[in-house]
């Protein structure tokens, strides 16, 4: 159980507690509530979820779009190297 904690379970409870309050009050200082905290933390989340697929979007419009020129060239260059070396 020591080494989940980083060292002794009680030391370690009793410095996070510390720290806890600490960064409370400065919070509370700032006035930011813990309801703030997670309504930004669930919308920021739902962002990164909306961008992940806007870029699968963007990815899959520009590879439709490139594979158009590019498999067409590709088989030409594959048939001519294929008729080429058959000579």
């Amino acid at each position: 159980m020591e080494r989940l904690f980083g060292g002794p379970i009680l030391p370690t409870l009793i410095k996070l507690a510390a720290a806890s309050v600490v960064v409370g009050v400065l919070l509370a200082f700032f006035g930011i509530k813990p309801i703030d905290l997670w309504y930004d933390f669930l919308d920021t989340v739902v962002r990164i979820w909306h961008m992940g697929f806007d870029a699968i979007d963007w990815s899959v419009k520009y590879f439709a779009l490139g594979a158009v020129v590019v498999v067409p060239i590709w088989l030409v260059v594959r048939l001519w190297t294929y008729l080429i070396e058959k000579k």
